[in-house]
């Protein structure tokens, strides 16, 4: 078994890796659908309002359990990744989200691998993120507005970038501009590869209005800008708002969009709040029988002639994260490791004498 920390993690993944993975897992289980399983996540609230609204020491979190089997044509894999979301992190100059993912093969049981998830979780959000911003954006974009500056940001833009490396011009706003400037710094020291231009904008109107993309991550609980704000071609990744409760994306933008994308159909129904909200809304005319597809139909060309004739028009990509993903992704690493020796190798099990 393999042991690899999150440094050892990152230095052997990148986000093409990741996007290739995940693409590949998409037309795999379009042409296999009984080869991927993967259930719809766990997930408990932590630290829930209700229980402990007059202790003021907490905000409320989740820990989430995600468990994904995958089958090759030759091999059968489980991946499950167990996460915790820590929402007060930030103040403790510690990540928000933590995570281990553990890899084995159900032929024999046997642990391939246990590694650390944070990056995992980072690189393969993002790399739907691209995957998306692909097919879906137009291909001369010239800019990318980030909208929530937190841990998930870096590596959805480095995607963005990966697929549209035409950009040269980065607009960053976050609800606190010391977070925007050090992610301003940060970004410009670990990802020196890309010649962009980074602002810091104290208001975000002034983030989206010229942006060709629009990457979000944020806790938000109401929209964040109006259809009015942005451009009428814009492409927008949303990431953020991960419960019914949450939304990042205001009705009207869902309204005008001429395409919206979901990564997991059956888990946006349950955790997707902007989608959630828009159809429940009695002044919004979107609802679900509106949305477009999911990513898997829009990778094998399924939905190409909607995407063409969106791109002229708003596109809204929005991800809750599947088992699946994480699962592809982690395999991947899991197998680097054991051919090139990575990480910590422990002997899990116990030797017959």
């Amino acid at each position: 078994m393999q042991l690899l920390n999150q440094a050892e993690v990152t230095e052997y993944l990148n986000i093409q890796d990741a996007i290739d993975t995940i693409e590949q897992l998409l037309h795999q289980q379009a042409a296999h659908p009984s080869w991927i399983k993967s259930p719809e996540r766990l997930l408990i609230e932590t630290f829930s309002e209700d229980l402990f609204s007059n202790s003021g020491e907490h905000n409320s979190g989740a820990h989430l359990s995600m468990p994904a089997i995958i089958y090759n044509g030759k091999q059968e894999y489980t991946a499950v990744k167990l996460v915790t979301i820590c929402p007060d992190n930030p103040s403790r100059d510690l990540p928000t989200t933590t995570a281990i993912v553990t890899v084995s093969n159900n032929a024999t049981g046997k642990i391939l691998a246990v590694m650390d998830g944070i990056y995992i979780t980072q690189v393969r959000t993002a790399a739907l993120s691209g995957i998306a911003t692909n097919y879906m954006s137009k291909s001369d974009c010239q800019s990318v507005a980030v909208v929530g500056c937190g841990g998930m940001a870096y590596e959805q833009l480095n995607a963005v970038l990966t697929v549209r490396p035409k950009i040269k011009t980065v607009y960053l706003w976050n609800r606190s501009p010391r977070g925007a400037e050090q992610f301003k710094a940060r970004f410009a020291r670990d990802y020196a590869q890309w010649n962009v231009e980074l602002n810091v904008c104290e208001q975000i109107e002034d983030a989206i209005k010229d942006a060709d993309i629009i990457n979000v991550a944020t806790r938000s609980d109401e929209g964040l800008f109006s259809v009015e704000q942005i451009k009428s071609d814009a492409h927008i990744n949303a990431i953020g708002a991960y419960r019914p409760s949450m939304k990042e994306i205001s009705n009207d933008v869902i309204e005008n969009s001429g395409m919206i994308i979901v990564d997991d159909l059956a888990g946006s129904r349950h955790e997707a709040g902007d989608l959630i909200q828009a159809d429940e809304a009695s002044d919004c005319a979107w609802t679900w029988d509106d949305l477009s597809g999911d990513l898997q139909e829009l990778v094998t060309g399924e939905l190409t002639d909607k995407a063409a004739k969106a791109k002229q028009a708003i596109t809204l990509f929005k991800s809750v994260g599947a088992a699946s993903f994480d699962a592809a992704v982690a395999l991947y690493v899991a197998k680097q490791a054991q051919e090139n020796n990575l990480g910590e190798q422990v002997v899990w099990e116990k030797l017959p004498k």
